[in-house]
């Protein structure tokens, strides 16, 4: 009898900063599989607000209460990541059409790159479908409320790093 090989996901992005659909995606598909890595992309070319460091202790405490999942920074190709890790699903979260077609694209090229490795596409929950986090960082930069676009953890890290004081 063949046995299947263990699963495990990722869930990879830049999270610069780590919003409510980020974390409804991390909840989500912590329940759907076993062992979940959050894998926290280093991309410069993005200018991030946070350091890599920063926003992998921001998604920590966002996750603190899911015993399968673990967060992990890198750098380079998520197929590579993929394989030192034994990752074999990639989780990517979709808002839009736009998404859609480019994720399905990455998910073709990913898996001529790394065959083993599967994507699954997950939409966030309507109420946070119409979040980014350059969004997220624009309405911070201009002072207006963040609370119902990121998770409690991350509103006084966020409101600093914009110069605002946090309540």
């Amino acid at each position: 009898m063949n046995s299947l090989p263990p699963i495990v996901a990722a869930y990879s992005g830049t999270f610069d900063p780590v919003t409510l659909g980020h974390s409804d995606i991390i909840h989500r598909a912590a329940r759907m599989f076993p062992r979940l890595i959050v894998a926290v992309g280093h991309n410069v070319a993005k200018n991030p607000r946070f350091s890599l460091e920063e926003r992998v202790a921001l998604i920590q405490q966002v996750a603190s209460d899911l015993p399968n999942v673990e967060v992990k920074g890198f750098s380079g190709l998520v197929v590579d990541f993929a394989r030192d890790n034994g990752v074999n699903v990639l989780v990517r979260g979709v808002r839009t059409v736009v998404d859609v077609d480019y994720e399905k694209q990455m998910a073709v090229m990913n898996r001529d790159l790394y065959p083993q490795l599967d994507t699954v596409m997950l939409t966030p929950a309507p109420e946070y479908a119409h979040l980014s986090s350059s969004l997220v960082r624009e309405l911070a930069s201009l002072g207006a409320p963040v609370e119902k676009l990121v998770p409690k953890a991350v509103i006084k890290p966020l409101l600093e790093r914009f110069g605002r004081p946090s309540n």
